[in-house]
């Protein structure tokens, strides 16, 4: 049973921005012209432009009458039409208030028109027009004067005035007019009007070329101009025996399509194949009717893939879609893969198609985030669970079926605080970051969670994400920077400048003095969210500044001791993000560790993925990825391949469950909200309420045998007993 087809506009309106809506269908009022063309800017509360009675009383006068029969005579001898228009301008301009006077304008109007001279056409006929609307010849200076406006660009004013001549016209004329109202509309933008116009105008053709002009006319202006309300308030009403309601309502269907509004797609693709089943979109039709239907039907052991395949984020796609095909491996699950090449709109598409033509039950990716925010658009409109693997914050707050299992700003600064405090029990910081998003992100987020524990930052440096020397910053950490706001030096000057001393002995005491400052270290550990590369440049300016920074070497610190001649040392320990990871070097040690030397020891930092772990999941996937791809690639597996294998096994094992499996992506959505405790490679995951990947990070020591993954509950257990272990 159909809805009424009166539903149409509401239901489209509530789809569409109201503002929108209104300001792309409401008509103009018309306004009042005064001689000599433009507007008063006041509006006239009626549908004709033009005032109802005369602003000027014309009379009839013989000297008049017989000057303007003179100009008559004299025009038609007259070849050049302008100077013929002029000569009645004057008969207008000696008996301003005759009829004669106003016949005489109407004549210049004309001859004004004829010469292609619209401005002065348009001028002499709004005059007229103005000071008489019931002149004898008013209808033909209307025509006129509206045809002027439009050659001339006003084109409002052209389909206002034509508009309201073809409502009182008849047959052929009315025809006319409409035609060129239609054409008046589409110039002022009003592309609602134009197309009401053109659809009447389909109705009306005689003949088959007649009618298929006319109804090209309305598809050019369906496909490319008409706004959404505009189609649907045209639809709304119109006979299936108009020409033109096939292609009205086909747009219309598409529409619906677009909104994702489905029943009344479903009901509108029926009702244009019934009426219209032979008609060219009848097959375009048919298909848009197939693929809604389609959407619903998944295929519960189907999963898809977005992942950009080609161009230049080719190697994290394939890294990804080696860790998914190793963790689906041996099962039956059929893996459909899309190619987004790392663009926005072919995501989009290529969602569409998991969905639609594949009846994927759910999707895995993409990595990008501008993808992932089109991807989980489509996934939310379509209700497709979408597993996404990108870094931005807040994705899954699009909507409930959008899910993230990937590494996170956010995870990695509330790991290593909450290491740092709870277990270190550390309370105070320093902050130490490049000015790109990714450092600004983690200082930022990591300075919150010490806050919102009960601990404090002393101090926070930033510099340019090129910076190879960090002489500046350091000396700022510790209170070395600015001299002249330390007592200490500023004392030391003092006393030298009361000495009588030479430049030379003068410069060497000032020297002396400001080597003698001491470094005030008021802080515990210095978080450091940058690239291995820059922290093993970092790391050596901070001993400089005597930043004691190997805290865990006792032999180190003896000599330190003995260096400095203090017995009691102020230590730091240097903490960092996933970035701090590093390849192998010449020595098998991690280049990390080769660059940064003594300097980086001790220090700590969090990651999504060791590969040195000794998790026994995490172990069976080095292994197996090592037997499977190692050879090939020659390399071990990252953050990427491990992800993409836990998320392809997060869905296998929903999937192969012998009781409860999902058969409906509705099914699967649930399924994947109440995964818990996922032994996967990248740790024990669980997903919470925002539908987040929840699992515990790698926490990573580095001394000068290289990276060991840190036992952090017996390290919570030492710390509990007094003691310490690693």
């Amino acid at each position: 049973m159909h809805r009424p087809a009166m539903d149409v506009l509401p239901i489209l309106r509530r789809s569409l921005v109201v503002a929108l809506a209104v300001s792309l269908t409401a008509c103009p009022r018309p306004t009042r012209t005064p001689p000599g063309g433009g507007t008063t800017g006041e509006d006239v509360p009626t549908g004709d432009p033009f005032p109802t009675r005369p602003t000027v009383e014309a009379k009839k006068d013989a000297a008049a009458d017989a000057a303007l029969a003179q100009t008559v005579r004299t025009a038609r001898a007259e070849p050049d039409k302008k100077k013929a228009a002029e000569a009645f301008l004057a008969v207008r301009k000696a008996y301003p208030a005759t009829t004669a006077g106003q016949d005489a304008l109407y004549q210049a109007g004309v001859l004004f028109f004829e010469s292609k001279d619209f401005v002065n056409a348009r001028k002499s006929f709004n005059e007229l027009l103005f000071e008489n609307p019931l002149h004898p010849q008013a209808e033909e200076a209307k025509h006129k004067l509206a045809l002027s406006a439009m050659e001339v660009g006003a084109y409002r004013d052209a389909y206002q005035t034509l508009s309201s001549l073809a409502e009182r016209a008849e047959g052929a004329e009315r025809t006319r007019l409409q035609a060129e109202a239609a054409r008046a509309a589409e110039g002022a933008g009003l592309y609602g009007q134009a197309l009401t116009l053109a659809v009447e105008d389909a109705g009306r053709a005689q003949g088959a070329e007649a009618q298929a002009a006319a109804v090209a006319r309305v598809e050019e202006l369906v496909e490319g101009r008409a706004d959404f309300v505009d189609i649907a308030r045209v639809a709304e009403g119109l006979s299936p025996a108009n020409p033109a309601w096939p292609v009205i309502t086909f747009k219309l269907a598409r529409v619906y399509y677009h909104l994702r509004d489905w029943s009344r797609l479903e009901e509108t693709l029926n009702r244009f194949l019934a009426e219209a089943p032979g008609h060219a979109f009848a097959p375009q039709a048919r298909e848009l009717l197939a693929r809604a239907t389609r959407r619903v039907e998944a295929k519960p052991r189907t999963v898809g893939v977005l992942l950009p395949m080609t161009g230049r984020y080719q190697p994290i796609g394939e890294a990804v879609l080696r860790g998914i095909q190793l963790g689906l491996e041996g099962s039956n699950i059929e893996l459909v893969v899309k190619d987004t090449q790392g663009d926005v709109n072919k995501t989009g598409q290529a969602m569409e198609q998991l969905a639609f033509d594949d009846g994927a039950i759910a999707v895995l990716g993409p990595l990008l985030a501008d993808d992932t925010k089109r991807a989980a658009l489509v996934a939310e409109e379509l209700q497709v669970p979408l597993l996404t693997m990108a870094r931005q914050e807040g994705i899954t707050d699009m909507g409930p079926y959008v899910f993230r299992n990937m590494l996170t700003n956010s995870a990695q600064a509330t790991a290593i605080a909450d290491y740092a405090m709870n277990v270190k029990g550390y309370k105070r910081f320093a902050l130490l970051y490049p000015n790109i998003p990714y450092g600004v992100e983690l200082a930022d987020t990591f300075w919150d969670e010490v806050v919102s524990r009960g601990g404090v930052v002393r101090g926070a440096e930033r510099y340019a994400h090129d910076q190879t020397t960090f002489t500046n910053e350091a000396k700022k950490l510790v209170g070395r920077y600015y001299l002249e706001d330390r007592g200490d030096y500023v004392g030391g000057v003092r006393d030298i400048q009361g000495e009588n001393l030479d430049a030379y002995r003068r410069r060497k005491a000032l020297e002396k003095v400001k080597a003698g400052v001491e470094p005030i270290v008021d802080f515990d550990a210095i978080f450091m969210p940058d690239d291995w590369r820059r922290v093993s440049l970092v790391a050596p300016a901070l001993a400089v500044e005597d930043i004691v920074t190997n805290a865990c070497d006792p032999r180190d610190l003896e000599r330190i001791r003995k260096t400095t001649g203090k017995k009691e040392l102020k230590t730091v320990t240097l903490f960092g993000a996933n970035q701090w990871s590093s390849p192998k070097g010449r020595s098998g040690l991690p280049e990390l560790v080769e660059r940064g030397g003594k300097f980086v020891t001790c220090s700590v930092y969090v990651d999504g993925f060791f590969v040195d772990s000794q998790r026994p999941a995490t172990r069976r996937f080095v292994k197996d990825y090592r037997e499977a791809y190692k050879q090939e690639t020659g390399k071990d597996p990252g953050l990427l391949e491990a992800i993409g294998y836990d998320s392809g096994r997060m869905l296998r094992q929903l999937i192969d469950q012998k009781q409860g499996a999902p058969r409906t992506r509705a099914e699967m959505r649930e399924a994947l909200a109440n995964l818990k405790d996922f032994d996967g490679a990248t740790g024990r995951t669980s997903f919470n309420e925002k539908r987040e990947a929840v699992k515990p990070l790698f926490l990573l020591s580095i001394d000068n045998k290289g990276i060991t993954e840190i036992n952090v509950e017996k390290e919570k257990a030492a710390s509990a007993r007094g003691g310490s272990g690693t």
